[in-house]
This record gives C-alpha cells, sequence and structure tokens, in this order.
C-alpha cells in the first residue's frame, strides 16, 4: 500500500463544526473528549488522516472524484437527540432517533474538475446517545465520538449496510480507519 502520509498526497479538509454544547452534558468528560466534543483542529485532523488513508487504500470503496480531489468539504454537528430525531424525522422519514445521520451530496457517478473544492456532505452526530452507546459499548465516549464520524464519513463516500455481510464489512474498515491514530501516536 502506497504511504498515505508522503506530500504527494497534500490534501485541504473545510470542516464546518458545529460544537456540542457542554453546558448541556449531564455526564463528566475528560479533557480529550471535551476538547474533541468543542473544537474542530481535532476533527479536521481525525478526518484528514482517514480520506487520506481511503484515496490511496484501493479496497476502500471511494468516489473517482474524492480520489482526485485535493480539497474537500464537509460538515459535522455534535447535537441532541431531539434534533437528529427531527432531523431523521424529516429527511428520512423516520420517527426515531438515532446515533449518527449522513447527508451525502456525491455518489460514484459524481464528477467536478480535479482542482475545485468537493463537498461531500453533512454529519450529524447525537452526543447524548453516543454517551449511552458507549457505556453499553464499555469504552470511552472519545472513542465513542470517532466511531460514530468515521461511520458517517463512510456513508458520505457512498458505503451502505443494506445487509448483513456489507455492514460487516463497513465495521471492519471503520475499526481499521480508528486505529490509524494509535498507529500514529507510536510512530511519533
Amino acid at each position: 500500500m502506497e504511504n498515505y502520509l508522503s506530500n504527494s498526497y497534500e490534501l485541504d479538509i473545510d470542516l464546518s463544526f458545529t460544537p456540542f454544547p457542554v453546558q448541556d452534558l449531564d455526564v463528566v468528560v475528560n479533557g480529550e473528549t471535551l476538547e474533541l466534543m468543542k473544537n474542530s483542529s481535532q476533527w479536521n485532523k481525525e478526518i484528514t488522516r482517514w480520506i487520506r488513508f481511503i484515496k490511496v487504500n484501493k479496497e476502500f470503496k471511494c468516489p473517482k472524484i474524492v480520489r482526485n480531489a485535493s480539497q474537500l468539504s464537509l460538515g459535522l454537528e455534535l447535537t441532541n437527540d431531539k434534533k437528529i430525531l427531527d432531523l431523521n424525522q424529516s429527511w428520512l422519514g423516520k420517527a426515531k432517533s438515532t446515533d449518527v445521520l449522513s447527508f451525502p451530496i456525491i455518489d460514484e457517478t459524481s464528477f467536478g474538475v480535479s482542482d475545485e473544492c468537493i463537498e461531500l456532505g453533512d454529519i450529524v452526530i447525537s452526543v447524548p446517545t453516543a454517551i449511552r452507546q458507549a457505556k453499553e459499548n464499555n469504552v470511552d465516549l472519545y472513542r465513542e465520538l470517532r466511531w460514530l464520524a468515521v461511520h458517517g464519513l463512510l456513508h458520505l463516500l457512498g458505503w451502505d449496510h443494506s445487509n448483513e455481510e456489507s455492514l460487516n464489512t463497513m465495521l471492519l474498515n471503520q475499526e481499521q480507519l480508528l486505529d490509524l491514530g494509535a498507529i500514529l501516536e507510536n510512530e511519533e
């Protein structure tokens, strides 16, 4: 596999980030998680790392327009259960809350000029649901938020889990992307 960290894979991510109002938290979180919930720079770093890896790893499904792009734009919003329920109902017709929603703009048939900024879409994560799931799965909130963000990102890139096989593949790839952070920290 090509080295996705090399300078030949320059990537500029324009991230529109809506932080979670931390005063609405009903749990205590560590400093690293708190920063993730209110600061876009960590998200920008994570998302850039994930996309650079996906762009050079041909095993990952990724629209050609994204593989060829040097500038990408996406939105990430950390919100509450009510807002994600409202979005799920109004956009997808589902009258229930969920952990993460993705609103992709592109697909495999999308095309564009290689030097223009490509808009991927938006990811919306329910922080209260992430808190509950982290507790249920016995993982920390930091990991759960990143897990949901990478899941949403894969949806923006055209991934779906319409059957058990595609879900398992997607979950394995999510895990691989999350592990990139640990690998890089060990290399630094």
